[in-house]
């Protein structure tokens, strides 16, 4: 099976209440065939730091029962009660036990870590269809991801693709809440 580059994408939120426009605009990237929603959760933190969790997604029926939590799993939220956590332990000392390691200690991200307490946010795993094309021809000329990350619409000054006050009105937008 392809598949095109994935990425985890953490949106903060003060409320856990995502008005189902989120879902709507994933819909028509996926009809557009640009991207995939893998697996997505919506997590509540409460004051007090305990988690809640449920799914978030645009998948069919068939498509969430053959991928199941992988976001629970790539951030350590166990779905499934104590089962599905034995089973993710499993999982990953297998993987461990053929030399495959996600991440480093040094290098580890704590997406749960970084929800603010009180606060919610939609944990999204995104296939990138648009860039499975180029994936390929990087790698058929020999190249290989040396790093990748968003850039923020005030860095974007310096380089002249925004002025000022745009860059503001992209800042505002993605901090709102």
């Amino acid at each position: 099976m392809t598949i095109g580059p994935v990425q985890l994408i953490v949106l903060g939120f003060p409320e856990p209440d995502f008005h189902g426009e989120i879902i709507e605009e994933l819909e028509r990237l996926r009809q557009n065939d640009t991207v995939r929603v893998i697996d997505a959760l919506a997590v509540y933190k409460s004051p007090e730091g305990d988690l809640e969790a449920m799914h978030l997604s645009n998948l069919s029926t068939d498509e969430a029962r053959e991928l199941g939590s992988k976001v629970g799993a790539l951030v350590g939220l166990g779905f499934d009660g104590e089962e599905g956590a034995e089973a993710g332990a499993a999982a990953g000392a297998e993987a461990a036990a053929d030399g495959i390691s996600a991440f480093s200690d040094e290098d580890a991200w704590d997406v749960l870590e970084e929800i603010p307490n009180g606060s919610a946010a939609a944990l999204v795993l995104l296939e990138h269809h648009w860039a499975v094309g180029l994936r390929d021809a990087v790698a058929r000329a020999g190249g290989h991801r040396v790093s990748d990350g968003f850039i923020s619409p005030l860095d974007l000054i310096a380089i002249g693709l925004v002025s000022a006050d745009e860059a503001a009105q992209l800042h505002q937008a993605e901090m709102a809440g």
